[in-house]
């Protein structure tokens, strides 16, 4: 009778997923200032997954040929993801920006 010990293949798994997750959250979401077309939101995109940014961008090339919603997710990925070497959207800045003007 053969027995498997699942206890190692099981942490072994959870390790890996483990280090992907890291991989991935080691690099933050931001607008890069390099490989930009209009805003950089596809290239910000493309770095955070660790993909080409030509996938990216013909994704909302497609996104707004069929449903419109192409040109909406990239204006809000403008206003919502940081520029590089920047703590604050641009959205959180106006927010800001207003709130202590009405003060």
């Amino acid at each position: 009778m053969e027995t498997t010990d699942t206890t190692a293949e099981t942490t072994s798994h959870v390790d890996n997923s483990e280090q992907a997750r890291t991989v991935r959250g080691s690099l933050p979401l931001r607008r890069p200032l390099h490989d930009r077309m209009l805003a950089g939101v596809a290239a910000g995109i493309a770095d955070y997954l660790g993909v080409d940014p030509t996938i990216v961008r013909i994704a909302i090339v497609v996104l707004t040929f069929i449903g419109g919603a192409g040109i909406p997710l990239y204006l809000a990925g403008w206003l919502l993801i940081p520029e590089e070497g920047s703590d604050q959207s641009l959205a959180s800045e106006l927010i800001q920006s207003v709130s202590t003007r009405s003060r």
